[in-house]
């Protein structure tokens, strides 16, 4: 069973004072920012070639945001409106005391009865994870608000997995895909389509995926992390992989929405849902409801810029009500309307040093 945030909370003094009346977060293209991904650490038992290194140097701790910090950023955009939150990496689940944060942040959802005096409070809080650990931490996840979870899995072939993330893990991930399931925690599982590496498979990875239950999106490469050269060779437009996909099964537009940025189809053969997130060959940034902010406190305002602002430095300071306000408000000015991957010709493409 997870802690209570409290024993946490009780570490450090609260100097956020989130009582004071504010406004909701909207970003100079009228765009009304509800959804905030929070990563809480670099680090990760899994070394995916599109994503790091085998040799990955992680930060130092005292450069990542403590729980009390992630704590009181999460609440902090809570209060200016956000709605959902995702918990990220790294793999969130190699955190120490992870489910801390997790009982804490279940708290604020509305569903819980954790709005504030003015209604403000969390719809939704969920994670992004390898399913590695998940065999262990499902039924707490769950008990703590958890009502649904992104895995990634990009093949089922185990020799395949292991190239892939250079470690022999894909029964530990079955097991957590199980455990997810058993649990009662909704499942979708995210894939990266890598040309030459699993495309040849993915129609069997999304007929497997529907026939337990599971939803299914497909992610094109992006140029992040330090492998531009396996990037740009892995990259596959998803157009292509629809068109194959729609030689042996009926596709129609779903209008299924969960915040994010795929793009979702019903799929009448299997009975389940396909989503699609295009960076590349199908901008979704008009619709962009999304902030991120990393393990070490720095808050993007894009996934595909390098503009940000130093949230940590405002944590930390002697004023930091005042200081993460003006944070929050300069990310929402610098947010540019778009972001700018490029992956058709090599050292086009704006690498930056985070990781996908």
């Amino acid at each position: 069973m997870f802690r209570s945030m409290t024993e946490v909370s009780a570490r450090a003094p609260d100097r956020l004072n989130l009582t004071t009346p504010v406004t909701p977060m909207v970003d100079a293209f009228q765009r009304r920012i509800t959804y905030l991904r929070l990563s809480v650490t670099d680090r990760c038992d899994l070394r995916c070639t599109y994503c790091m290194p085998e040799r990955m140097t992680f930060l130092p701790r005292k450069e990542v945001l403590s729980l009390e910090e992630l704590y009181d950023v999460s609440r902090g955009f809570i209060a200016r409106g956000v709605t959902k939150i995702r918990i990220t990496g790294g793999e969130p689940l190699v955190r120490k005391d992870i489910g801390d944060l997790f009982t804490a942040l279940g708290r604020h959802l509305v569903s819980r009865g954790g709005a504030d005096h003015d209604g403000r409070g969390l719809k939704e809080l969920t994670l992004t994870t390898n399913g590695t650990q998940l065999d262990r931490y499902a039924d707490d996840l769950a008990k703590a608000g958890v009502e649904r979870v992104n895995i990634s899995l990009d093949t089922l072939n185990a020799a395949k997995f292991a190239e892939l993330t250079r470690r022999d893990a894909l029964p530990q991930t079955l097991e957590g895909i199980a455990a997810a399931k058993e649990a009662g925690l909704k499942v979708k599982l995210n894939a990266v389509a890598l040309k030459g590496v699993n495309e040849d498979e993915i129609e069997d990875l999304i007929a497997w995926a529907h026939s337990q239950g599971h939803d299914v999106t497909l992610i094109e490469v992006m140029p992040l992390g330090d492998n531009e050269e396996a990037s740009l060779d892995q990259y596959q437009p998803l157009a292509a992989v629809k068109a194959r996909l729609e030689r042996r099964w009926t596709l129609a537009p779903s209008d299924a929405n969960t915040g994010g940025p795929a793009r979702y189809w019903d799929i009448a053969e299997t009975g389940g849902r396909l989503g699609l997130i295009t960076p590349h060959t199908g901008n979704f940034c008009e619709g962009c409801n999304r902030l991120r902010v990393t393990a070490t406190g720095q808050l993007y305002p894009c996934l595909g810029g390098s503009e940000r602002v130093d949230l940590r430095a405002a944590l930390r300071s002697d004023n930091p009500e005042v200081e993460v306000a003006d944070a929050l408000n300069c990310a929402l000015m610098i947010k540019p309307e778009k972001h700018h991957f490029r992956m058709d010709q090599r050292g086009a493409d704006p690498r930056l040093p985070r990781h996908m």
